[in-house]
């Protein structure tokens, strides 16, 4: 018997640029997948950390939303703390990261249920596609310039930022189901 072929159709959502909204449309597949992924996760497998210094899975679900609304406010030009936080609830510190070699999980996500992601998610995304959606496939090459934390300056392009989002989710979603796969298994001898 031949195997099944799955085809992906991204429906994108009406915008200025197809390209842009393409962008999005795989950013919601990608967290429709996590959210069923995740269905089932209790407060205390979001909180539990394997060792010092090792991300949690709520860390990881905070810091995706925290980092898709921060780049599109690079974007915009107003990547402020206020503004994360009028945004998200949270500020760009929130999620414990980047976690020192020894440091522990941030004390705010303590007790937080997967329903308090998913919400994270989604205002961030509805942040995504409001601005998205009034991109025009000019604006994908539109230069930005920022300095980073370390005083360092980075030149991106917006076409980059989506990108980045993509990239972003995805390698943290990898993360989240590797945790879950050890939390699952701890104690188990092999």
């Amino acid at each position: 018997m031949a195997a099944a072929i799955e085809v992906l159709d991204f429906k994108p959502t009406p915008g200025r640029s197809r390209a842009a909204m393409a962008w999005v449309a795989h950013l919601d597949d990608q967290a429709k997948l996590l959210a069923k992924d995740l269905k089932d996760i209790t407060p205390a497998e979001l909180q539990w950390q394997p060792k010092p210094g090792v991300n949690t899975i709520g860390m990881l679900l905070a810091h995706i939303a925290i980092v898709e609304v921060f780049w599109l406010h690079v974007v915009e030009g107003h990547a402020t703390e206020e503004n994360m936080r009028k945004c998200l609830g949270i500020g760009t510190d929130d999620d414990g990261m980047p976690l020192k070699p020894a440091g522990t999980r941030p004390k705010g996500l303590d007790g937080r249920d997967f329903k308090y992601y998913l919400k994270l998610m989604q205002r961030a995304r509805a942040h995504t596609r409001k601005h998205v959606r009034r991109l025009r496939d000019a604006d994908l090459s539109r230069s930005i310039t920022r300095t980073r934390r370390n005083g360092q300056r980075q030149r991106i392009s917006v076409r980059w930022v989506l990108y980045h989002l993509a990239e972003h989710f995805s390698g943290h979603y990898g993360q989240v189901l590797l945790l879950r796969h050890l939390h699952r298994d701890r104690g188990r001898r092999s």
